[in-house]
């Protein structure tokens, strides 16, 4: 009984050494697997940091060559900016110059043309004063009496009077008045008790001005003095 009890003993101590054994090593298994675990992440870990590291040290070399080229581009469009405006100006100023030649071409025509204008219808009216000159001398041969030959060249003298009138014509008769060389032509020398001296005595054909131009100059006598 004392051996057999003995026996049962031993096979029980012996069976929870074994247990004992067993949760060791579950025990250890499971150490061993968290530190490799721990290890694995760890290791993850640092390869990510490493990237991470290599990533941040490559960036900015990736990035410089991208900011140049950037600079670059400002730099050429700039350039191209400041290329076409200078195009620019001198297009500006260009058709400014054109401009102002083109109106001081078309000052001039116009002058030219109304200066030829004006030198045409003097030259007209210079050929009607001596159709005048001839009407009036016929109605002086005519004497006081009145017929239908005198009354028609009165009316002829005065519709080409009028008609000089519109055209602006002035008549220069200067009688009694003191001689102007501008306006006048001395033909003839009075003597002092024809009238006041440097007057004129006698117009011997009337003179004739449009606006400020002389047409044709009066001849006159004047008083000498």
């Amino acid at each position: 009984m004392t051996g057999r009890m003995k026996t049962m003993k031993n096979k029980k101590n012996k069976k929870n050494k074994t247990q004992r054994e067993q949760k060791e090593r579950t025990i250890g298994a499971r150490f061993k697997e968290a530190a490799e675990g721990f290890k694995e992440r760890a290791k993850s870990m640092t390869s990510e940091e490493q990237a991470k590291q290599t990533q941040e040290s490559e960036q900015p070399e990736n990035q410089q060559p991208e900011q140049e080229a950037c600079e670059v581009d400002i730099k050429a469009l700039q350039e191209e900016l400041e290329k076409a405006k200078a195009q620019s100006d001198e297009y500006l100023d260009l058709a400014q110059r054109k401009q102002a030649e083109f109106a001081n071409y078309r000052r001039r025509t116009e002058g030219i043309r109304a200066e030829a204008y004006d030198d045409g219808r003097r030259d007209a009216i210079a050929q009607l004063l001596p159709v005048v000159d001839n009407l009036e001398r016929a109605l002086a041969a005519a004497g006081e009496e009145e017929n239908a030959l005198k009354s028609g060249v009165e009316m002829v003298l005065r519709q080409t009077r009028d008609a000089l009138t519109k055209m602006g014509v002035e008549e220069i008769d200067p009688q009694g008045q003191p001689f102007d060389a501008e306006l006048m032509n001395a033909v003839m020398q009075g003597s002092n008790d024809e009238g006041e001296p440097g007057t004129v005595c006698m117009v011997l054909q009337k003179g004739y001005k449009l606006g400020e131009r002389v047409i044709r100059h009066a001849m006159v006598k004047v008083v000498a003095g």
